[in-house]
């Protein structure tokens, strides 16, 4: 069977059916999903996916931290293969496309290669990621991390949720424990696709944003060590309240990101653990996990120093003691031009608008750029709305991005 390059297109039907099919599986508390990584929800869909893999013909492998690779032969299958996908868990209030777009349209792109009988030279595997999101097991881009040797394996497998249930112990419970190595092996290139979760496409009305690099992210964790006492008789001026010390620390951060929001600047504490958390006694200790963002690593470094600064002025005016126990950064990486020249060719192939753009968010990409040529592509969702249940994207917004991403990969493949 031939088909020109300029005719070959997805199944758009079959694919919205694939990504209609996940958005049952998971469900929130509205229209969106819960399908946080390695629970029954995820391990349900792991099946499904795997499923449908090699229904493709593809071979299916899942390394130690989780992650499930298909591999779809080239015409020199010793070559190093071109990777493409995302994740398919998702936050505790998520939509049904953060991640999910990137992983399916990847076996998407996989079916319509497929249906036309094309042979690439080059083999191309498609990933999921495991615990990309960190709603559970922290940090986020957990599993990629540990394949870009940013983490190390033994490590991340003794991360532990809210419960104390570490990330080893639920892949095997899941079934997930694979016997693959993580990493350690040569990749072409990798390419993801995902939601831009951001309004700049949306509200530009263009179809596909091209990723020229990321905004450069800090984080950290922070223990504030206080004193429980009785909330009644204890006098004000001898209170070690770690509750008062970490919110302190919290309107700090919140005021710097303001401070930078006119340079695009913006920082955020999400998460806020404490001991005992019950009335009638004062905090003995309370964990801040945040972060801070900044479009260039410059910015983002003024801004890690005024974090730095701001934290023995919380504790000294909280009267307690705060130290940093976690660190981590990304963005600072660049994705490869070549890469990203694929991804501009095949838009212009296909006669789609683009834009060249930042990702503000943490992508396992990232990781990628550390050990091959990488590049992203994003596609809009409806009013930058993500991380939430109301996170939507109409279906003609979405078939642009895989069709780009398929002739950007296939042509990789041929390289």
């Amino acid at each position: 069977m031939t088909i020109r390059k300029n005719d070959l297109r997805i199944d758009e039907k079959r694919f919205w059916a694939s990504m209609a099919r996940s958005a049952e599986i998971g469900k929130g508390r509205t229209t969106g999903l819960s399908r946080l990584a390695l629970g029954d929800s995820d391990k349900e869909m792991r099946d499904i996916f795997v499923g449908w893999c090699r229904e493709a013909g593809l071979e299916v492998t899942v390394d130690r931290m989780g992650s499930i690779f298909a591999r779809r032969p080239g015409r020199e299958n010793d070559l190093p293969p071109v990777l493409v996908g995302s994740h398919l868990d998702t936050q505790i209030a998520a939509g049904n496309y953060d991640g999910i777009l990137g992983v399916l349209g990847g076996l998407e792109l996989i079916r319509s290669l497929n249906d036309a009988g094309i042979e690439t030279r080059r083999p191309i595997e498609l990933v999921d990621w495991a615990n990309e999101e960190g709603a559970r097991f922290n940090p986020p881009m957990l599993a990629s991390g540990v394949f870009a040797g940013v983490h190390q394996l033994d490590w991340a497998l003794g991360r532990a949720d809210l419960k104390g249930v570490t990330y080893g112990s639920e892949l095997q419970r899941i079934g997930y424990a694979g016997e693959a190595p993580v990493g350690g092996r040569k990749i072409d290139a990798y390419f993801e696709l995902h939601i831009e979760q951001g309004p700049i496409l949306d509200e530009k009305k263009i179809p596909v944003g091209v990723v020229t690099g990321g905004f450069a992210t800090r984080g950290m964790k922070v223990k504030v060590k206080g004193e429980t006492a009785h909330t009644g008789p204890t006098p004000m001026d001898r209170r070690r309240n770690a509750l008062v010390g970490a919110a302190y620390l919290i309107c700090a951060l919140n005021e710097i990101g303001w401070r930078y929001h006119p340079e695009g600047g913006k920082s955020t504490c999400a998460q806020l653990e404490i001991w005992p958390n019950l009335t009638g006694i004062l905090p003995e200790w309370s964990v801040v996990v945040m972060d801070f963002r900044h479009p260039t690593i410059e910015g983002v470094e003024r801004m890690r120093q005024e974090v730095e600064a701001a934290i023995p002025e919380a504790a000294k005016k909280a009267n307690v003691e705060m130290e940093i126990i976690e660190t981590w950064r990304f963005g600072d990486e660049a994705f490869d031009p070549d890469c990203i020249a694929l991804l501009r060719d095949a838009a212009r192939t296909l006669d789609i608008t683009y834009l060249d753009m930042q990702s503000q968010a943490g992508h396992d990409a990232y990781n990628m750029t550390r050990i091959c040529p990488t590049a992203m592509l994003f596609a809009p969702c409806d009013k930058g709305i993500s991380h939430n249940e109301a996170e939507t994207m109409a279906p003609e917004d979405a078939f642009p991005g895989v069709n780009v991403l398929m002739h950007a990969v296939l042509a990789r493949a041929n390289r």
